[in-house]
């Protein structure tokens, strides 16, 4: 209802006017939801006469209810700007005193006595059951998804007011909408872009308990930049990734299991080490270097199943996802039978459906790699799968035959550390190679081979190690102090790191870590040598360094892991063991040093090439590493071919950036509607912390203050130097460079929070970390 002083406007001048105004005018034609019934009244009326408008909303019928006092001023709504929440609105207003009051509040808040502002009044929704807010479109790429965050509950300020809910985002082009609340919100949008005719719209809403929609509020989504690919490009992607997906999770006559998952975070991780969208350059390299052939070919070295044939990684229009049905695969001991390794195959994925959070923990909560003292315990859980003992007893006998060969003094990950220094040496000869497509080939060829092969077989024998260390703890063996004392004892190459920026020169500490960069495979990400006063404070050489301290274990606890080893089965002394997991946790570190050297150097050779062209890092971030490589053994012209990658990059990643997929597809649907997940984190050391909250970016407030970064990539070392006083990434497992170097330093630190927890973390000004209780509290 108006109040008298306000005039009748034609549609076209209603809409978006006022808030108030929208929603009047939309009350006799809306078919998707309700709206309340409304009192709105102009600023100078009331101004001329308020006992007048008091009176006029006291005599409406719905009057003896708890109301709301919303603000509506002129252009609030805008097409141009909005501004949403910079107004007061007052709650479970009752009686006539408490409306003054709140009136007062609203236009208060409006900073000036425009008389077009006006005043909405309407009565509190009754028996909330949920609320939230959807956008018409994702406001970040402006690409065809209804974006909704719901939260279930009373409170319909939970979504506004920025506190916990649900975030799900649902393509407009979705074949199927099961969930039956988000298809009435996808109803109610196309309703209103018909009514408003605007393509971007937020929308405020709520459902009672009843299931009736209700609509509060509708705005325009103001947005600067237009969409970069076409709604049919984006619908005809989906498609074919949905497509993509069903026929990957097939059976497969070489493979175990019945079908197949896709992840960011299992196995190699790709969310951590290139992020969810990397440019071409970046997800080439990394299929080049591990993920199309040498992950396999180290987990066949080491005694899993043969995989050579099969890429781990897919990328889905430039997002790369992990196989999981491949991977888990290859973690199944080579001599378990194909019908054994089939049943546990689908167990696994079974399990990683049932509990989809822990998908960046498969290693540590799901899938069995190697022989644990725990193992036994473990394995009862396959009873209740149906797996019989004889069948449990030679998946517990495998692992054990694996382990022990693979922890073996003289086992294959001797050779691997061999190898390395086989790629130091050539490194110093192909690093002066003339011709950089020639120097990059080689680059290439000798990291695969000397580099990350070895380092993959490196890093597996240090996850083992980590394992190994873990269930020490878990049995009884050493305790949590002893566990972290260890790996403070570690002569790893970031403590050395550490030590050597404090005792070093500038110039012979960036000879020797100056390749080093944030964004390993990112050309646009300076290497430390580039940008060392950025990355490292050299006044101030005040961040913590302790030499090493050395771990030794009582002769009770020898003994108790001596019995423990022989009671088990595994063919080593406890002397033996703690040599294997100091030199594999050491070592798989050492490797990463090294082979990032080959990898830093193909990126600057690779500049290089693009300067003599004219073209930028920026420019050659979206050519493919392939396109190069095939440079070196055919005709053409280099330039020509140098600016073709890069024109079909660039075209390719605006489709990147343009989809949204979920962390974990499970099946084809999940293409189309996308929840992400909230992630369980990694807690690291057992201290809390409470500190101001920093981006990485942001160097001179790093001192004190809990830092926040997007991954667990070693390249982000540096800012341990800066004397932080916690760490919180997005992407990230308990086993990563930074888990391991926080608990070195003792850092409180949270690994993996997911994309979630990360954006709401790192987002606050103060945090409290308390990693002990494995919590983590916004203060302001």
């Amino acid at each position: 209802m108006n109040s008298p002083a306000l005039q009748p406007f034609s549609p076209a001048a209603v809409l978006f006017s006022t808030k108030a105004a929208t929603l009047e005018f939309l009350t006799p034609h809306l078919t998707t939801a309700v709206i309340l019934p409304l009192y709105r009244f102009g600023l100078a009326a009331y101004l001329r006469n308020p006992q007048a408008v008091l009176c006029d909303i006291m005599s409406q019928a719905w009057s003896g209810q708890p109301l709301i006092v919303r603000s509506s001023a002129w252009g609030e709504d805008s097409s141009e700007s909005s501004q949403a929440g910079h107004f007061d609105s007052v709650l479970n207003v009752s009686g006539p005193a408490a409306l003054r009051v709140a009136i007062e509040t609203v236009t208060a808040s409006y900073g000036d006595a425009d008389p077009r502002h006006e005043v909405l009044v309407q009565p509190m929704l009754q028996d909330t059951a949920a609320s939230g807010v959807v956008f018409s479109v994702d406001p970040n790429t402006l690409s065809p998804y209804a974006v909704i965050a719901i939260a279930d509950g009373a409170d319909t300020t939970t979504v506004t007011g920025g506190r916990d809910a649900r975030t799900v985002l649902i393509s407009r082009h979705a074949p199927e909408i099961k969930d039956e609340r988000f298809a009435r919100l996808l109803a109610l949008i196309t309703e209103l872009e018909a009514w408003t005719g605007s393509p971007a719209l937020d929308i405020e809403f709520a459902f009672d308990a009843y299931g009736k929609l209700y609509l509060f509020q509708v705005r325009p989504l103001v947005l600067r930049n237009p969409p970069t690919i076409s709604a049919a490009a984006h619908q005809e992607a989906l498609a074919h990734i949905a497509l993509q997906i069903a026929e990957k999770s097939r059976p497969h006559p070489y493979l175990c299991g019945r079908r197949t998952m896709f992840g960011v975070m299992p196995d190699w991780n790709p969310a951590e080490m290139i992020g969810i969208r990397p440019r071409p350059l970046a997800l080439s390299l990394y299929r080049e270097l591990i993920t199309d052939e040498i992950w396999a070919y180290q987990r066949s070295n080491y005694g899993y199943r043969n995989l050579r044939s099969f890429p781990l990684l897919h990328d889905f229009f430039g997002q790369p996802f992990i196989d999981i049905r491949v991977s888990f695969n290859s973690f199944i001991p080579a001599d378990i039978p194909d019908p054994l390794a089939t049943k546990l195959a689908d167990y696994y994925l079974d399990c990683l459906e049932r509990r989809p959070a822990l998908h960046d923990k498969v290693e540590f909560e799901i899938i069995f790699t190697c022989y644990t003292l725990d193992l036994p315990d473990r394995l009862r859980a396959l009873s209740a799968a149906g797996f019989s003992d004889d069948e449990i007893a030679t998946i517990q006998d495998k692992l054990r035959q694996l382990t022990n060969t693979i922890i073996d003094s003289r086992g294959l990950w001797h050779q691997d550390a061999a190898k390395l220094e086989t790629l130091s040496k050539r490194f110093e000869i192909t690093k002066s190679i003339e011709n950089p497509i020639s120097r990059i080939y080689w680059l290439i060829e000798d990291c695969k081979r000397y580099g990350t092969l070895p380092f993959a077989g490196l890093a597996r024998a240090g996850f083992i190690a980590v394992q190994m260390l873990r269930t020490l703890v878990s049995v009884g063996a050493l305790s949590e102090t002893d566990y972290q004392a260890f790996l403070g004892s570690l002569e790893a190459v970031s403590t050395e790191m550490a030590r050597d920026r404090q005792t070093l020169g500038r110039t012979v500490f960036l000879e020797r870590y100056g390749h080093l960069r944030p964004g390993t495979y990112d050309i646009r990400s300076p290497r430390y040598d580039a940008e060392a006063d950025f990355y490292f404070d050299w006044q101030n050489n005040d961040g913590k360094s302790e030499a090493a301290v050395p771990f030794a274990l009582t002769m009770r606890q020898m003994n108790t892991i001596n019995a423990l080893l022989k009671e088990h089965g595994l063919a080593h002394d406890v002397v033996g063991l703690f040599n294997f997991l100091k030199a594999a946790i050491e070592g798989r570190e050492n490797a990463k040093l090294i082979f990032t050297r080959n990898l830093s150097c193909v990126l600057e050779s690779l500049a290089e090439l693009g300067q003599s062209f004219g073209l930028t890092r920026e420019d050659l971030s979206y050519a493919r590493i392939g396109d190069i490589l095939r440079l070196h053994s055919a005709c053409g012209d280099a330039e020509t071919a140098l600016r073709r990658s890069i024109a079909e990059g660039r075209e390719a990643f605006a489709l990147t950036k343009a989809i949204a997929l979920p962390p974990l597809i499970t099946a084809p649907d999940d293409v189309w509607c996308i929840e992400t997940p909230v992630m369980e984190p990694n807690f690291v050391t057992q201290l809390a912390v409470s500190a101001p909250v920093t981006g990485h970016e942001n160097r001179a407030a790093l001192r004190g203050a809990i830092v926040a970064i997007p991954s667990a990539d070693p390249g982000f070392d540096w800012v341990f130097s800066h004397g932080i006083a916690g760490l919180i990434t997005a992407y990230g497992g308990v086993n990563s460079h930074m888990a391991i170097r926080a608990g070195e330093l003792r850092i409180p630190a949270v690994i993996g929070a997911g994309q979630v927890l990360f954006d709401r973390w790192s987002g606050a000004q103060i945090l409290t970390i308390d990693c002990a209780n494995k919590t983590v509290e916004i203060v302001t």
